[in-house]
């Protein structure tokens, strides 16, 4: 420390610069006056919102809104936190309207201001699926009103998108499947009449026609038979009327038996052309095979896609209407943004005290740093401990300067007299 090494050396110090730390003090402390008056109040409000749970159980309706809650409020806060957001809120309550900021600068301030925390709710077993179950946003703003007013419309804000982004993606999901089960049925009836179309020109009958065709065929060889054995039979009664009856009777049998024979040909000619036109029906080439294989492949792929996409347009259905009447997860205001009482930031009278206490510090490190500068030797004590000699006399300095009367220059008078001590030093052998 130089020459300051004990607690009477410091007050020596003191003394002499007392002009000094005077001033600095003084001019400190009015610093620290100006700067507490100047101070703006901060006030804080803040609006608890809770994430309540569906009111049917995920298992018997499911909603189509699909992601964590976590994520869903991250998005809602970058929408809340856009540029054209934060204007209308500064524009619709007069914010920072007495503060000389650009536009771009007010949309920082006030992004600065209001803060979204959540808390997530408690874990089912080991993993973490992100879920909030509280959150609550908190705006710091010069006056009580401001912060309540910030606070409740950040709040209704968050309330209003998250509804209506989950109605919107419930709606985009009914939209999808809705135009997708369209798209499908309309495929599948202009497949049908391409099918149809072509079994039509390439004399195909329909799947349920070759059954019926067929069994139309086993009907008519079961007629054609009925008939052989009844012409068998008439042949054989013609045999034996012939060679028992007198040539007479024999004769008018015979013709008898011939007019059914040739009913019964007729017959068996009618079924006979019957069926080859019902098996030249149910004829087909190895191609048309092919591509109608091909038809019933796409056909059956078609209505597998349709089945899929009901369930999902069903699933979509109860999720929309879930959404739309208020009864799958949402936000519900637990704690309203209420009127602060208190600023949060510290008082004046004691940022003016610390600026006080600074002052005094600061008066004090400016006299030492003068002592540094300027290291002088000024007592006995000083003269034996720097450099081992001891002083025969110690001459006073005495001021011959005319005394002004100005209280000022008194004190710096008197102040000058306390610190200009001169000694002259000398040894004896």
């Amino acid at each position: 420390m130089g020459p300051i090494r004990t607690l009477e050396d410091l007050f020596d110090m003191l003394r002499r610069r007392a002009f000094v730390i005077f001033w600095i003090v003084v001019l400190g402390a009015m610093v620290s006056v100006w700067v507490a008056l100047k101070q703006q109040h901060s006030y804080e409000s803040a609006a608890v919102l809770q994430i309540t749970r569906p009111k049917i159980a995920g298992e018997l309706a499911k909603s189509t809104v699909d992601g964590s809650s976590a994520r869903r409020l991250q998005l809602i806060e970058q929408r809340l936190m856009a540029r054209g957001s934060v204007e209308e809120i500064i524009e619709k309550f007069g914010l920072y309207g007495n503060l000389p900021l650009h536009p771009s600068e007010k949309v920082a301030l006030l992004r600065e201001s209001v803060l979204l925390t959540g808390v997530a709710a408690a874990r089912e077993g080991f993993t973490d699926d992100g879920t909030i179950s509280v959150l609550t946003i908190t705006a710091q703003m010069p006056t009580p009103e401001q912060a309540q007013a910030v606070a409740r419309e950040f709040a209704s804000r968050t309330i209003e998108l998250s509804q209506s982004s989950r109605i919107e993606q419930a709606r985009e999901t009914l939209l999808f499947f809705t135009d997708k089960a369209n798209a499908l049925t309309a495929e599948i009836a202009a497949l049908e009449d391409e099918i149809t179309a072509y079994r039509n020109s390439n004399n195909v009958a329909l799947p349920g026609g070759i059954e019926m065709r067929r069994e139309e065929i086993s009907s008519l060889n079961t007629g054609l038979l009925e008939i052989e054995r009844e012409q068998i039979e008439l042949r054989r009664q013609a045999d034996q009327t012939t060679s028992n009856q007198r040539p007479a009777t024999a004769q008018r049998m015979l013709a008898v038996f011939e007019e059914k024979l040739a009913t019964l040909e007729a017959q068996r000619e009618l079924l006979l052309e019957r069926r080859a036109a019902l098996e030249a029906s149910l004829q087909t080439t190895p191609e048309v095979e092919r591509q109608l294989g091909v038809y019933e492949r796409r056909m059956d792929q078609l209505q597998g896609e349709l089945e899929t996409i009901s369930q999902r347009l069903a699933e979509a259905e109860v999720g929309f209407r879930l959404e739309s009447s208020r009864q799958a997860e949402r936000l519900t205001v637990i704690e309203p943004a209420s009127l602060p009482d208190y600023p949060i930031t510290s008082g004046r009278k004691k940022l003016a005290l610390m600026g006080l206490i600074a002052s005094i510090g600061m008066a004090m490190g400016v006299a030492f740093l003068m002592e540094l500068r300027h290291p002088v030797l000024r007592s006995v004590a000083q003269m034996e401990r720097e450099t081992g000699l001891t002083p025969v006399v110690a001459i006073p300095l005495l001021d011959t300067r005319p005394r002004k009367r100005g209280l000022l220059d008194r004190l710096r008078g008197l102040f000058s007299r306390n610190g200009r001590g001169g000694m002259g030093a000398s040894s004896g052998a």
